[in-house]
Formats: structure tokens, sequence, C-alpha cells
């Protein structure tokens, strides 16, 4: 059995009632607003991490955030629920290709510039992107895939991957990984041609969380 990771959209009124979130390894992103998560307040393209219970309670103009959680197998999703609160589950995944032994919870964000690309490559583990601002298509597994804003996709870490952003504008996804303990600190990004090692990549990074994390079990 394999953990999940799971990315929900949470929308939060002002003045709405703090919400008790359980204990399990999360990132929280938000995408609009301010929201106070465990006493630290957060505004737009700010995160938060733990693994532990948290009070989540919105600004006086209300938030939308991305919850990004690893969960034990076979969970189910949790939703947020009550007045003022639309959460809805944007994407979960089985993480068939999660690494063997100690592990690391990665959340970022990878931005390109007008049509920049990520050439042929692979990661050392599995996660959850979901596309910010502009657009990029992901050909993998002999498919191409377009996403827009808002829109989240899957890749096992393991199988080959082109990204292609817009061409008349920035592009910028948030990303979610379990990744080897080994790679802390450390690129996770493993070109699959040795012809494109030499070319020039263009992605820029921002880290939010890079922490120890364990597995989850049943």
């Amino acid at each position: 059995m394999f953990p999940i990771l799971r990315l929900y959209e949470d929308s939060l009124s002002g003045g709405v009632a703090p919400v008790q979130l359980p204990a399990l390894a999360r990132m929280i992103f938000v995408v609009h607003g301010a929201a106070t998560i465990e006493g630290r307040t957060l505004s737009d393209g700010e995160a938060w991490h733990d693994a532990g219970s948290a009070r989540l309670a919105p600004g006086e103009d209300g938030v939308t955030l991305w919850r990004f959680e690893l969960t034990a197998p076979g969970s189910r999703g949790d939703p947020l629920g009550g007045p003022g609160v639309r959460s809805q589950e944007k994407l979960s995944a089985v993480l068939e290709t999660i690494p063997q032994g100690e592990l690391l919870l990665r959340g970022d964000s990878v931005g390109f510039p007008p049509g920049g690309c990520a050439h042929l490559h692979r990661h050392a583990g599995p996660g959850i992107r979901c596309l910010l601002e502009g657009g990029i298509r992901i050909d993998t597994h002999g498919r191409s895939t377009s996403y827009g804003p808002g829109c989240a996709w899957y890749e096992t870490g393991s199988d080959p991957v082109f990204a292609q952003a817009a061409a008349d504008r920035p592009s910028r996804f948030i990303r979610v990984m379990v990744l080897p303990r080994t790679l802390l600190g450390k690129s996770s990004f493993q070109f699959v041609n040795e012809d494109d090692k030499a070319k020039p990549r263009v992605q820029q990074y921002k880290v939010f969380v890079d922490a120890p994390v364990t597995k989850p079990s049943a």
C-alpha cells in the first residue's frame, strides 16, 4: 500500500470561524488574500508547512489556499466544511513511485520566462503541480496536455517529461514532491539526454519547504 498526496483548494470568507486541521504533513500556499496559521500571518504567494495539527483563520477579506497533504494509504479526502467555506479536492495521487528509505517533503515554485522550456527530464520522486500563472504544456507518455491557471497535474518522477511554457507571458507553478532525504538542499532534476546538459536551464525556483517527513502508514 502506498501513501496518497492530495491537493485541495480552500476558500474562506472573512470573519468565519477558524478551522482546525488534523496532524498531517502538509504545505499550504496562499493564492490570494491572507490567513493566520498557528499564529503566523501569510499573504499572497507565501507558504506554511508542518506535520502537526494547525489552527487556520482567514484574514478580514478572506483567503484562497492550496493545501497539499501527505496521507496514509487508503485514507479518504477531507475537504473543509462550514458556513463561509468552499473546499474541493483538486487532485489526489497514489504515490506508487515513492522512494525507499528516509523521505523529504519539498514544496517550491517553478517559474519560466515567456517561451521557456524544461528539456526532457525526470525527478527523484513523485509530486503534484498546480499552475499559478501563465500556461504550460506537459509532454509525457507520448501525450501532450496543456494547463492554464488553477489546473493541477501529477508526475511520477520516474517518467520522462518535457515542459513548454507559454510564449507570450511568464508562467509559474506550485509544486510539492516526496524525495529521498539525501536530496535535502539539492536539486531533484535529472536530464534524460546527455546532450541537453549543456543547454541553459531557464527555470527559476523558490523553495518554501525542504523538510524531513515520515512515510504515513495505514
